[in-house]
C-alpha cells in the first residue's frame, strides 16, 4: 500500500498500532476497498507474520459448507468423509485467520461459530483473528 493523502496516513498509522497487539479487528468498508489488503498489511507487521495467514469469504461459501470450511471435520464425520480435513481455524494456528464479507453473509448464527467467538471471530464487514488453535 502506498499513499501520502492525510486519510491514507492514518490508516497506516491503525494498521501499525493492530499489529502490535494480538486483538482482533473489525475491518469495515464496501466490497472492493481494500479490507483484504489491510489484513494482510496487519498480519504481515504482527509477530505473528511468519505464520500462515488464511482467508475466507463467507459470502461464497454455501450454508452447507460454512461449518466444515471453518471447523474442519474428521474421518467418518458424514457420508463421503474419507479422510481429516482441517479447517481454516486450524491452518491459521499461530497466525491470521481473515473473514471477508462475514457481515454480508446470509447465514444466521451457529452454536458452534459462538463457541470460536470468545477467540475473536466476529460479525461486520471482515474481521482477523490472531490465535492459537488447540484441539481437544
Amino acid at each position: 500500500m502506498i499513499g501520502r493523502d492525510e486519510k491514507m496516513l492514518i490508516v497506516f498509522e491503525w494498521i501499525r498500532t493492530a499489529a502490535k497487539s494480538d486483538i482482533s479487528v473489525l475491518i469495515l468498508g464496501p466490497t472492493g476497498s481494500g479490507k483484504e489488503v489491510v489484513a494482510r498489511m496487519i498480519h504481515e507487521l504482527s509477530r505473528r507474520g511468519a505464520a500462515k495467514f488464511q482467508a475466507v469469504n463467507c459470502a461464497a461459501l454455501p450454508d452447507t459448507l460454512f461449518e466444515s470450511e471453518i471447523f474442519g471435520y474428521e474421518k467418518g464425520a458424514f457420508t463421503g468423509a474419507h479422510d481429516r480435513k482441517p479447517g481454516r481455524l486450524e491452518l491459521a494456528d499461530e497466525g491470521t485467520l481473515f473473514l471477508d464479507e462475514i457481515g454480508i453473509s446470509p447465514r444466521s448464527p451457529r452454536p458452534s461459530s459462538c463457541a470460536c467467538s470468545r477467540n475473536g471471530a466476529s460479525s461486520g464487514s471482515a474481521a482477523i483473528s490472531r490465535f492459537t488453535w488447540t484441539s481437544g
